[in-house]
C-alpha cells in the first residue's frame, strides 16, 4: 500500500501560549490520578465523583465570565450543574474583561500526547432559551464549531494532542453566532507511550468524531476507570439520529468473561474488547454520520477472537467501503494476526479520507466458515494546526511577569482567534503584534526588556503606571511612530534613537524624573512632543530657540488650518440650501412625502431610524434613491398597451414590455380588487430603490402616474420555480436544484444579514423565486416584507399575519411575533419542494395520512428513508451522483421546519450546507467520470443484504453511489491517494 506524507503546512510548533498566573495553570501531575485534570467550570468546590476523578472547580481562580447554575432532570452528575459562560457586556461589578475570546491554559508536559475534552450542557442556564453557538480553539488552531440543538443534551469534544510547549490553551470564542458561549467542564488526560502517534502530528491534530463499543451489553459508556486513560467508548445501543443505521440482518452480540490482552497499539480497554457483534449470516454493515468530516483521518478497528470454534473452523473477513477499493485488498484473519484468540489485533489507516455520511460493511471470505467479528472502532479528523503569531513567545515572557494581573490570565495565542484586550495585531496570516497598551495597569519596576524583541511594534503604552528606571533601547523597532510613557518614575536621560525613529509621530515622557539635555535631533523633526514635569530635563540655548520657531510656525499653521475649515463649512452649508430650494422648485420631494427612510447594507454602518406603516402621499410622490420614474405613455408603448400577461398575483398582473433601447421588462400592474393596494406599492418601491443584490430582483422603476402604481423589474426570462418545478413537461436536474437553492438563500441571507435593520421577505415561497435566461434564481415581491427593528430594539415585531399557506410558519401565525426564523421556516418548505418535486400542500401527493411536505418529509427523513422523498424524476434517471447531498438538504429543511423557532439555523448556515451539499455532488460526479473508465463496481449493502436474505431498506441502493472526497474548506489537505497508509501487520 502506498503511503503519502502529510505535505501542506509547515514545521512550525504546535501552539504558542501565554505563560499565565500560577493560580490559572492546573500541572498534570498534581491531579489524583496522574496525567489527569478535571474542571468543574463555574463550580465553586472540589470534590471526588463517583468514577475516583477529582474535580476543581474555577470559581475561585478563574477571572473571567459569569457562573450560573442550571438543573437538568436527565443529568445528575456534579459537574453539569453549574455552567461558566461569557457575556457580551459583562456586569461592570464583576473583575470581567470584555475580551474577544476566554481561554483556559493548564501546564504540560513538552512532547507528550494528550486527550483534550470540553463539554457543554445548556440548561437554558441564561433563561433565553436561544441555543449558542460559537467556536472552540486550541490555542490558535480552530478545534470546532459548538452548535446546541437540545437544552438538555451534553455536547462533548475530544481531541488528541502532541504538546510542543509547557502550557496549552483551550479557548472560547466570544464571538457567538446565537447566544452566549459558554462551557460545563475541561478535562485532560495524559497518554503514555507512543498511544496515537502519527508522522502529521506536528501539523494537525486528531479531532474525535466516533468511538464505539460493539456489542454492549446496556447504553451506558465504558470509560476510567475501565479505560486507565478515560476515554469514553460509546455504546452501539445509543439510539439517534443516523447513527449505525442499516444493520445487516443476522447481527448478534456476544461477549465473554475471559480476560483479552490489550497491552499493545492503541490499548482499548479490556471490558470493550470483551463484548463484540458478529455477522452471522456472513456481513455486517453499517452507516452513521461523522462529525466534522469529510475530509482525512485517522480509522482503527479493534478486533478480538472471543467465540470458542475449533478447526476447521475460521473466521476470515474484509472491509468494503464504497469508492475506496483499496481497503478491500486486505484479508483479517484474527487468529492468524493476533495471533491466537482473546488478544488485540488493530488494523487502521493512519491517513484516509472519509465522507460526512460513513457506509461500511465487513463480509466474509469465500474460505471463511463464521461471519465477521467487530469488537470496536475509532475515528478521528486531521486538524490543521494554525501557526499562530510568532510573537507569541515575546508575549508569553511579558505577560508572565505579571502572574497575579487579570490582563496576562487572558490565555491563547496573542492575536488568533483575536487580540488579547491590551494588543492589537496585524491581519496576515501570521500575524504581528503592532500596539501594547499597558497604561494604567499599576505595573512597577522597569519598562518590560520584550518590547524591543517585538520588530513591527508601532505603538507602546505604558502611561499612568509606577515604572522606574531608564527608557529602554527601542532602536531596533523603526515602525514605532506613538510611545506613551507618561506618569510614571523614569529617571535617566532621553534616549538619542529617539530622534532617528522614521516614522515616530507622537512622543510623551511628561511627568517623570528624567534628566539631562534633550537630543537636538528629537527637538529638530515635526512631531508631538510633550516632556514636561521633568524637573531635571531641560534644553540647550541653541535648542531653545528652535524650539521658539516651532512653536510660533506651529501656532501660524493651525490658526490658517481653522480659517480654511471655517471657509469649506460656509460654502457647504450654502451649496446644500441651493439644492434644497432647487428641490423644492421643481416639485421634489417634501417631508411628507417621505415613505420610508434609507435601508443601507450593514456594512456601511448606518442605522434606520424610522420606517413608518403608514404613508403619506397627499402630494402623489414617492421617496426614493435609485428608482427611475417611467411616464405611463413609456410603458404602454413597451408593453403594446399591456398585451403580454406573463403572470399574477395578489398584488396584481404582470406583463411582459421592451423598452425602445431593446430591454426587456417586467411591469407588475395593481388590480381593481388589490388587497395590498397603495400600502404596498409604497412598501416594495421604497425597499426596492434601496437594496440591490445579485440574487434579488432588480427593481428599475416605477410608475405613479393619473393614480395608478406601476412596478418595472427586469424581465426574468424562466418564470418562476414554480413553474419549473411543477409544471408539465418541466424537469430540473439535482445540481442545478443545488444552485437555484443556493441563489435563493444568498438573497434572503443579504436581507437577514447584509441591511441595517434587516428585512425579513414574509412572503418566501417557489413562486417568488424567480429564474433568468441562466436559470440563476432570484428572490422577488417585496410588498409584505417588514423591517425587524421597526417597532424598537425588539427581536421581533409584532405584525398581523400575512403570507402565503402552506409556507406560513405557523408559530408566527400563533403568536402574531415575526422573526427571521418566520422566513427560515418558508425557505425550508422550499428545499423539501425541491428534494421532492411536490407541492407544499395537496391531498394526493402524501398518501392517507399526510396533507402538508413538512410532515410528510420529517416522517421519512427520521425513519432513514431518504429515497422516499426524492423527487422520481432525478432518482430513476439517476442524476444525483452523492445521496450524501441529499442528505444535507433535507437535514437543513427539517431544521428550518422545526417547531420551535429557536432551533431553526440562520440563513448563513443554511447557505454553508447548501454549498457543501453542491461540492459533494460535483466531486462525486467527478469521481465518477474518472471510475466509469475503469472495470468492476463497488460494493452494494443493499445487493449483499438481498444475497444473504436480509430485508432491504429503500435508501440502501442509494448508498451503492456514496463517494468519498477530500476536505473542501481546505482545513485538511493531504497529498497522494485517499488511503494513504494502512496498517495491516500481515503486510509488513
Amino acid at each position: 500500500m502506498a503511503s503519502s506524507s502529510y505535505s501542506c503546512y509547515g514545521c512550525r510548533c504546535f501552539l504558542l501560549v501565554l505563560l499565565t498566573a500560577a493560580a490559572v495553570f492546573f500541572t498534570a501531575s498534581d491531579a489524583q490520578v496522574p496525567g489527569f485534570v478535571s474542571i468543574d467550570c463555574g463550580g465553586s468546590a472540589n470534590y471526588t465523583d463517583e468514577l475516583g476523578l477529582q474535580w476543581t472547580g474555577d470559581a475561585g481562580w478563574f477571572p473571567f465570565g459569569q457562573t450560573a447554575t442550571i438543573s437538568v432532570p436527565s443529568e445528575k452528575r456534579a459537574q453539569y450543574s453549574t455552567v461558566r459562560y461569557f457575556p457580551s457586556s459583562p456586569a461592570p461589578s464583576t473583575n470581567n474583561n470584555n475580551n474577544n475570546k476566554h481561554c483556559y491554559t493548564l501546564r504540560v508536559r513538552t512532547r507528550t500526547r494528550y486527550l483534550v475534552r470540553a463539554t457543554f450542557l445548556y440548561g437554558n442556564f441564561d433563561s433565553s432559551n436561544v441555543f449558542p453557538e460559537f467556536d472552540l480553539y486550541l490555542g490558535a488552531s480552530h478545534w470546532s464549531t459548538i452548535v446546541i440543538y437540545d437544552d438538555a443534551k451534553v455536547v462533548t469534544r475530544e481531541a488528541v494532542v502532541l504538546a510542543a510547549d509547557p502550557a496549552l490553551s483551550v479557548c472560547l470564542s466570544s464571538a457567538a453566532t446565537t447566544g452566549q458561549p459558554f462551557i460545563s467542564t475541561l478535562e485532560l488526560r495524559q497518554l503514555n507511550g507512543s498511544l496515537y502517534y502519527t508522522d502529521y502530528e506536528a501539523d494537525a491534530f486528531l479531532a474525535l468524531s466516533a468511538r464505539i463499543n460493539f456489542g454492549a451489553p446496556t447504553a451506558d459508556p465504558v470509560r476510567y476507570p475501565d479505560d486507565p486513560y478515560d476515554r469514553i467508548w460509546e455504546s452501539d445501543m445509543v439510539r439517534r439520529a443516523n447513527y449505525l443505521v442499516d444493520v445487516a440482518a443476522g447481527t448478534v452480540n456476544v461477549s465473554t468473561d475471559r480476560p483479552v490482552f490489550v497491552a499493545s497499539s492503541e490499548r482499548p480497554p479490556q471490558k470493550v474488547m470483551q463484548t463484540a457483534v458478529v455477522g452471522s449470516l456472513g456481513e455486517l454493515t453499517y452507516r452513521l454520520d461523522l462529525p466534522g468530516f469529510p475530509g482525512n483521518g485517522w480509522a482503527f478497528s479493534y478486533f478480538a477472537e472471543i467465540e470458542e470454534f475449533v478447526v476447521p473452523e475460521t473466521r476470515k473477513f474484509k472491509l468494503y467501503i464504497p469508492g475506496l477499493p483499496d481497503v478491500s485488498k486486505p484479508t483479517v484473519d484474527i487468529g492468524e494476526n493476533a495471533p491466537g484468540k482473546y488478544r488485540l489485533y488493530e488494523p487502521g489507516f493512519f491517513n484516509i479520507s472519509l465522507p460526512f455520511v460513513l457506509s461500511f460493511a465487513f463480509r466474509k471470505t469465500n474460505d471463511s466458515s463464521k461471519g465477521p467479528i467487530l469488537n470496536a472502532f475509532e475515528i478521528y479528523k486531521y486538524i490543521h494546526i494554525d501557526l499562530g503569531s510568532p510573537d507569541a513567545p515575546v508575549m508569553a515572557s511579558l505577560a508572565s511577569r505579571y502572574p497575579l494581573a487579570d490582563w496576562a490570565m487572558e490565555g491563547g495565542d496573542p492575536c488568533l482567534p483575536s487580540p488579547w484586550s491590551w494588543v492589537k495585531c496585524t491581519s496576515e496570516a501570521q500575524p504581528r503584534v503592532v500596539s501594547i497598551n499597558l497604561s494604567g495597569k499599576n505595573l512597577t519596576g522597569n519598562i518590560p526588556p520584550d518590547v524591543v524583541a517585538l520588530p513591527c511594534l508601532a505603538e507602546i503604552g505604558f502611561a499612568n503606571n509606577m515604572l522606574t528606571g531608564p527608557i529602554p533601547d527601542l532602536s531596533g523597532s523603526s515602525n514605532l511612530s506613538i510611545i506613551h510613557l507618561e506618569n510614571n518614575q523614569l529617571t535617566g536621560n532621553v534616549p538619542s534613537y529617539f530622534g532617528s525613529l522614521p516614522k515616530l509621530s507622537e512622543l510623551y515622557l511628561q511627568n517623570n524624573k528624567l534628566s539631562g539635555s534633550i537630543p537636538r535631533a528629537l527637538l529638530s523633526r515635526s512631531i508631538i512632543f510633550n516632556y514636561s514635569g521633568n524637573m531635571y530635563l531641560g534644553i540647550g540655548k541653541q535648542e531653545k530657540k528652535h524650539v521658539i520657531v516651532i512653536i510660533i510656525i506651529s501656532a501660524l499653521l493651525g490658526a490658517s488650518l481653522l480659517l480654511a475649515a471655517a471657509l469649506c463649512c460656509y460654502m457647504l452649508t450654502r451649496k446644500a440650501m441651493n439644492r434644497d430650494s432647487s428641490s423644492t422648485a421643481e416639485g421634489g420631494p417634501h417631508d411628507d412625502d417621505v415613505v420610508a427612510e434609507k435601508v443601507l447594507p450593514a456594512e456601511q454602518n448606518k442605522k434606520l431610524q424610522n420606517y413608518p406603516s403608514t404613508t403619506r402621499q397627499s402630494s402623489g410622490r414617492i421617496a426614493t434613491e435609485t428608482a427611475h420614474p417611467y411616464r405611463l405613455c413609456e410603458l404602454e408603448a413597451a408593453t403594446n398597451k399591456f398585451a403580454s400577461r406573463i403572470g399574477s398575483g395578489g398584488f396584481g398582473i404582470v406583463y411582459y414590455g421592451k423598452l425602445s433601447d431593446g430591454k426587456e421588462i417586467a411591469v407588475k400592474v395593481p388590480s381593481n380588487d388589490s388587497y395590498q393596494g397603495k400600502k404596498q406599492f409604497s412598501n416594495e418601491v421604497a425597499l426596492l430603490s434601496r437594496i440591490h443584490h445579485r440574487n434579488l430582483v432588480a427593481f428599475l422603476g416605477y410608475c405613479h402616474e393619473d393614480g395608478r402604481n406601476i412596478l418595472v423589474y427586469e424581465f426574468m426570462h424562466n418564470g418562476t420555480l414554480k413553474e419549473q418545478l411543477h409544471g408539465r413537461d418541466k424537469h430540473i436536474s439535482w445540481i442545478k436544484r443545488l444552485e437555484i437553492a443556493e441563489d435563493a438563500a444568498k438573497g434572503i441571507e443579504y436581507l437577514h444579514t447584509g441591511c441595517t435593520p434587516s428585512i425579513i421577505h414574509r412572503d418566501i415561497k417557489t413562486s417568488n423565486i424567480l429564474l433568468d435566461k441562466h436559470m440563476r434564481a432570484k428572490v422577488s415581491d417585496f410588498g409584505l416584507s417588514k423591517l425587524l427593528a421597526a417597532e424598537g430594539k425588539e427581536s421581533h415585531a409584532s405584525t398581523n399575519v400575512r403570507g402565503t399557506l402552506g409556507y406560513l410558519d405557523p408559530q408566527y401565525y400563533i403568536s402574531q411575533q415575526l422573526t427571521e426564523k418566520s422566513d427560515m421556516y418558508s425557505f425550508g418548505i422550499i428545499l423539501l419542494e425541491l428534494i421532492s418535486g411536490r407541492p407544499p400542500i395537496s391531498t394526493i401527493a402524501f398518501g392517507d395520512h399526510f396533507r402538508n411536505i413538512g410532515p410528510w418529509a420529517k416522517f421519512y427523513y427520521e425513519s432513514g428513508d431518504i429515497e422516499a422523498i426524492i423527487d422520481p424524476s432525478i432518482s430513476m434517471a439517476g442524476e444525483y451522483q452523492d445521496v450524501q447531498s441529499v442528505w444535507k438538504i433535507a437535514e437543513a429543511a427539517v431544521r428550518c421546519i422545526d417547531v420551535e423557532p429557536r432551533k431553526r439555523p440562520c440563513m448563513p448556515e443554511v447557505v454553508k450546507e447548501i454549498q457543501d451539499a453542491m461540492a459533494l455532488e460535483r466531486a462525486a460526479a467527478a469521481e465518477k467520470t474518472n471510475s466509469n473508465r475503469g472495470l468492476g463496481c463497488p460494493f452494494s449493502p443493499a445487493a449483499a443484504s438481498v444475497r444473504s436474505g436480509g430485508t432491504m431498506r429503500s435508501h440502501d441502493m442509494v448508498m451503492d453511489n456514496l463517494l468519498l472526497m477530500d476536505d473542501d474548506d481546505d482545513s485538511t489537505s493531504f497529498s497522494g491517494s485517499a488511503v494513504s497508509k494502512l496498517k495491516y501487520p500481515e503486510l509488513r
